[in-house]
């Protein structure tokens, strides 16, 4: 209920506060029906007429009663609400996004962002007033990375949080509590995700997606607190993305170095990491397109696909040449050097199908090396050519062998994808030797065009009510005591049949996908609300289409 504001007339100022008073005692827990603050008016009765009571001032207006709030209704879930009595927030006119002037260099962008996307203003000032939105970094071991504490009282706002990237997930929280009820409820949010990696996996080497579908994407990501980007952007098909050092191996249409930068860059403002994958040694199709001396061939001559050769010092000069002329070009602190499905290890005797990579195995590795040892030392050293610019690298899981001389070295983060391929050992070995894991389990989190081999197109309502960041292979969880070891998790976008749906399509298809993921992946525990009610607020911040 509300108080009519303006001067009420004398005769009936006490009875009108009286009766209200009444109704307010009457009604507990009575919300009021505005969420905006009471001006003077409705704050007091008190007038100038004179009079015949004036002996006695009549008793100022009921303050309204609220109910308790309830938590905001996001995507992800926030993991902790405290409720309070109270209007709660909204914008109004006049008010404004506020980061104090020593913040100003690190938050500005993210209050820009804010008061853009709520129609207000933006001021760097300490000193904020009613109806605005505060933005502030707390101390540096205030609370974990990515954490934030969203406040919600006496008409304002204030979102503080130990880095960058925490205040703006507060802001994402604000910004969807604002779209899916009109307001952010009274009390106080503290919120942090469950997992440090959280993302989608793009497949541009097999199907060209133009810079603004990218785009696109990232600002989807960021409302819904992912923080990685996967680019796999050179396989058999294509290689997408423009070369100064080897132009010869560009496909066409690809990405120019600028649209790179340019991707880079609103991710970063984002607080995305893009994550390039160039994959090797298979999968270099395109490559060997334009060097098919490197090509590797059976003991019978026969081509096999997407393979260098990895005895042919050649092969590493190449794509060691292309990786350090890429890793200026990404910022990000991870690498993804792929080492799936190299063919020659599918052969049901390699040693004797590949004599070539045979002798080299045991000229660098010893007598009882193998063929398998070649390959994981070619993983080693790829790895050992990025790590000096910063980066830590990955690679798929199938790229890990066991029983040889030569193993992967340990800081090489296993993504984890399948149990099918050739060396691909069940996710707890991986566990058990200490291991850090990304899930992208092919059961859930692979969305391949076409569904070939067997692919179905994955739910959001599957992964919602049946995924979990421990469940790395199948259907089947791994045991909760290794949950630390398991970083995270990425819907993965591969483009096997790349005519099978167009760009709106995939966004359109991954939506409710990636959304399920987000909610998984930021909060471990069951969530709540059924999978309807989840899909009718995706529906409500992410409309379909």
């Amino acid at each position: 209920m509300r108080v009519r504001s303006g001067k009420p007339r004398r005769s009936h100022a006490v009875a009108t506060a009286v009766a209200a008073a009444l109704v307010t005692l009457a009604v507990p827990g009575c919300t009021a029906a505005s969420d905006e603050p009471r001006g003077p008016a409705e704050a007091s009765t008190t007038g100038s007429a004179p009079a015949a009571t004036a002996s006695a001032a009549p008793p100022p207006s009921p303050t309204p009663s609220y109910a308790l709030s309830s938590a905001p209704r996001t995507i992800p879930a926030v993991r902790e609400h405290t409720p309070a009595r109270g209007p709660g927030w909204k914008p109004a006119a006049g008010a404004r996004v506020v980061v104090p002037p020593g913040n100003a260099a690190a938050l500005a962008d993210e209050g820009k962002l804010l008061a853009g996307e709520l129609r207000m203003g933006f001021a760097e000032t300490a000193d904020p007033r009613p109806g605005d939105v505060e933005l502030a970094l707390g101390a540096k071991n205030s609370g974990s990375p990515e954490s934030y504490t969203l406040t919600v009282q006496g008409g304002r706002v204030r979102i503080t949080g130990p880095d960058e990237a925490g205040v703006f997930y507060g802001t994402r929280t604000l910004k969807q509590a604002v779209k899916s009820a009109g307001s952010a409820p009274e009390g106080t949010v503290r919120d942090a995700p469950a997992k440090p990696q959280r993302g989608l996996n793009l497949d541009i080497a097999r199907k060209n997606f133009t810079v603004g579908w990218i785009e696109d994407e990232l600002r989807r990501m960021a409302d819904l607190k992912l923080n990685q980007l996967g680019l796999h952007f050179s396989d058999d098909q294509a290689f997408r993305i423009q070369s100064d050092t080897h132009p010869e191996i560009v496909s066409t249409p690809h990405l120019s170095k600028a649209d790179v930068r340019r991707i880079n860059a609103l991710a970063a403002g984002l607080h995305i990491t893009v994550v390039p994958e160039l994959d090797s040694p298979g999968h270099l199709g395109a490559v060997l397109r334009a060097y098919p001396a490197l090509q590797l061939r059976d003991v019978q001559g026969r081509a096999v696909k997407g393979a260098v050769d990895i005895s042919n010092p050649a092969s590493a000069k190449l794509v060691d040449e292309l990786l350090r002329e890429y890793l200026p070009l990404f910022p990000g602190a991870l690498w993804h050097l792929g080492a799936d499905e190299y063919q020659a290890l599918v052969y049901r005797d390699p040693q004797a199908s590949f004599p070539q990579l045979a002798r080299a195995a045991q000229q660098k590795y010893g007598p009882s090396a193998r063929i398998q040892d070649l390959a994981e030392g070619w993983l080693n050293d790829r790895a050992d050519v990025v790590r000096p610019a910063g980066k830590v690298p990955k690679a798929w899981n199938d790229g890990f062998f066991t029983g040889g001389v030569v193993q992967a070295a340990k800081d090489i983060q296993v993504e984890y994808w399948t149990g099918k391929e050739n060396g691909a050992r069940p996710p707890l070995e991986y566990l058990r030797e200490g291991r850090k894991l990304v899930n992208l389990n092919d059961e859930y989190l692979y969305y391949v065009l076409g569904q070939p081999n067997q692919f179905t197109y994955p739910t959001g309502k599957r992964i919602y009510e049946q995924w979990t960041p421990l469940v790395l292979r199948g259907t089947t969880p791994v045991p909760d005591r290794y949950a630390a070891q398991i970083l995270g998790a990425r819907l993965a976008v591969w483009c096997d049949l790349a005519g099978a749906q167009t760009q709106a399509q995939v966004a359109e298809g991954i939506r409710l996908p990636l959304a399920a993921l987000a909610q998984k992946v930021w909060d471990a525990r069951p969530p709540q609300p059924a999978w309807a009610q989840f899909k009718a607020l995706a529906d409500r911040l992410q409309p379909p289409g």
